[in-house]
């Protein structure tokens, strides 16, 4: 869907709240990720298709790992492919650099006095992982992980960003979140939210849900 005009992107209210995506969304997490998965495909003899590292994108590692068995026909077990993806994404993921406007957008919005979460497929320790390097996400203190007890569902299903309201003390539909992948847009719209989608490299507005509207960086935000 072609993203709606400024100004009835400026007529909205402004959020309750903030609901963020993590890799790819504020770091660039999702090269990283992608290298990863090509190593440990090729590692079991199968070769990456054209477009398939999309597919995987904003999804727990669990589905992922399912999903690359059975698209690849891979000889394996979920717990034998992470194995040996995990490592190699953990030490990659390191090196992460904020996307352009991460970091004046979430002080932006501390600033603002707008409450933050974070609603992210990763787990604890991955997150964690991830964001030691970054001090600036320390103003995201709200976060809700992959692995998370209270999340039954992955995205595409919106159940991570329905926790992520709620600890807030907020509805779904008073926030804004904030998303690069396809599974994720569909996830936030699932659960109500006003969805801004910074679309991930090769992919436009037209490749997301309906009705989600398209930031061409993070310095658009109108807020």
């Amino acid at each position: 869907m072609t993203a709606p005009a400024f100004p009835i992107v400026q007529a909205l209210e402004r959020p309750a709240g903030c609901l963020f995506d993590l890799d790819g969304l504020l770091l660039d997490t999702e090269p990283l990720h992608g290298q990863a998965w090509e190593q440990t495909i090729q590692h079991f003899g199968a070769q990456l298709p054209v477009g398939f590292l999309l597919e995987l994108r904003g999804r727990n590692r669990f589905d992922n790992a399912r999903q690359v068995i059975e698209r690849l026909g891979i000889q394996a077990t979920v717990e034998e492919l992470l194995a040996l993806q995990q490592p190699l994404a953990r030490a990659k993921v390191i090196h992460a650099k904020p996307m352009p406007g991460a970091e004046a957008l979430v002080a932006r919005i501390q600033g603002l006095g707008i409450p933050m979460a974070l609603a992210t497929s990763s787990g604890q320790e991955a997150v964690s992982l991830k964001t030691g390097p970054h001090p600036w996400l320390k103003a995201i203190e709200v976060r809700v992980f992959g692995d998370d007890p209270n999340v039954r569902l992955g995205k595409p299903a919106p159940d991570i960003f329905l926790e992520a309201a709620r600890r807030l003390g907020l509805s779904a539909s008073s926030c804004w979140a904030f998303e690069d992948s396809q599974a994720g847009a569909e996830a936030a719209l699932g659960a109500g939210c006003v969805v801004f989608v910074l679309p991930a490299p090769g992919l436009s507005a037209n490749d997301y849900p309906a009705g989600i509207i398209e930031l061409e960086s993070l310095h658009g935000v109108p807020l």
